[in-house]
């Protein structure tokens, strides 16, 4: 009898044993399962976010921005903390500036917005010096990195490649205009200056003789003079083809490079023709420097300042002489039509719908009559944008 109770004592224990062993045993699988799924859609999700990394080029723009926002290092990179001056927008700005393209009215508009928007602002002096050795390359570009954020560099120089060098690249800009008027406004800009210069009797370039200062745009065109043709006239492409020593010769390499460049290095190439539209597509792409510029540039206290840079004892060649022009600039028109093409598109994707000017006629056409439009259009344009 005992034994018999002994018995099913044990068998009790045994079933209370197995009935917590199976409910255990039920926790378990679902923990597993729960912990499981957990994992797989882990690993969903990592797989997921590293093909969006891969196809996105890095990291998203989010975490980048949250990133540059506080200054710090992620588990994104393995550079450490980024400067406290870097911000989320371009903040460094080159404006590589072609010579009697705007540039003076632009330098003027800028010196205004710097103090109202709060960015550093190095123009350079040096004018004369658009080609750099290798040395002198790295050195300005390490010089323009470590202008306090956020920058706009600006100087009279041939497009830089920072990447060449591995520096971190800026944003550039640019403006160009219409090549026979930025030749003829060079021209007596070098002979004669400005008003401002002409109210103060400032002799432009002391030392020209007076036979070269006087001397007639016709015959120095006709007759070939150094300064009226080839390599000269090829003036405006090198700005933006760069330092390589083909750049500075006429041909359809030097194009290629410059065209190249517009489209991989530059933010805006504008056209002074339609200055009142570049300034408004400046200030969309850039607002952190050029906010309210447009109003700035049509205020009547900016006009005062802006018409004392225009050139001064202006003359018309004549048509035949226009022709020479246009046809020695081949290239320098090429590339023109080029950068006004892509302004257009810019233009119609920000919706603008404003018009340019009629579009000029140039010196090829064949009758005489057709020819009577582009000296007045080539004056009139000179005396708008000196």
């Amino acid at each position: 009898m005992a034994k018999h109770t002994g018995n099913n004592c044990h068998k009790s224990y045994i079933r209370g044993k197995s009935r917590r062993g199976n409910w255990l045993a039920v926790i378990l699988l679902r923990v597993s399962r729960r912990d499981f799924g957990l994992c797989l859609t882990t690993l969903l999700l990592f797989c997921l976010g590293s093909i969006l990394w891969q196809l996105n080029g890095g990291a998203p723009e989010l975490l980048l921005n949250v990133r540059y926002y506080f200054g710090k290092s992620t588990l994104f990179d393995g550079y450490g903390a980024l400067a406290p001056r870097a911000l989320p927008f371009p903040s460094r700005v080159v404006y590589n500036r072609v010579g009697k393209c705007g540039s003076r009215t632009i330098v003027l508009l800028l010196r205004i917005l710097a103090e109202r928007n709060q960015f550093t602002l190095i123009s350079s002096d040096i004018h004369n010096k658009t080609r750099l050795s290798k040395h002198e390359q790295i050195d300005l570009m390490i010089n323009i990195s470590t202008v306090p954020q956020p920058f706009l560099y600006t100087r009279h120089v041939h497009f830089l490649n920072f990447s060449r060098f591995r520096i971190e690249e800026p944003v550039y800009i640019n403006i160009i205009r219409d090549p026979i008027n930025r030749f003829l406004s060079n021209y007596f800009f070098r002979r004669f200056g400005d008003w401002r210069g002409e109210e103060n009797r400032v002799v432009r370039t002391p030392g020209m003789k007076d036979d070269e200062r006087y001397l007639d745009i016709n015959t120095c065109i006709l007759e070939s003079y150094p300064e009226c043709t080839n390599p000269r006239l090829f003036y405006i492409i090198p700005y933006f083809c760069g330092q390589h020593p083909q750049c500075r010769e006429p041909g359809l390499w030097a194009l290629q490079k410059a065209k190249e460049n517009v489209l991989e290095q530059y933010l805006l190439v504008g056209v002074l023709e339609e200055l009142d539209d570049v300034l408004l597509l400046l200030e969309r792409l850039l607002p952190h420097f050029f906010s309210d510029v447009l109003n700035i540039y049509k205020s009547p206290e900016y006009r005062k300042l802006g018409n004392m840079t225009g050139t001064v004892h202006k003359q018309t060649p004549s048509l035949r002489a226009l022709q020479v022009l246009y046809h020695r600039m081949e290239y320098e028109y090429d590339f023109y039509n080029f950068v006004k093409a892509q302004f257009h598109l810019t233009k119609w994707k920000f919706g603008l719908r404003t018009r340019p000017r009629p579009p000029r006629h140039h010196p090829r056409l064949r009758h005489r009559e057709q020819q009577e439009e582009p000296a007045e259009t080539v004056l009139k344009e000179w005396v708008e944008h000196p």
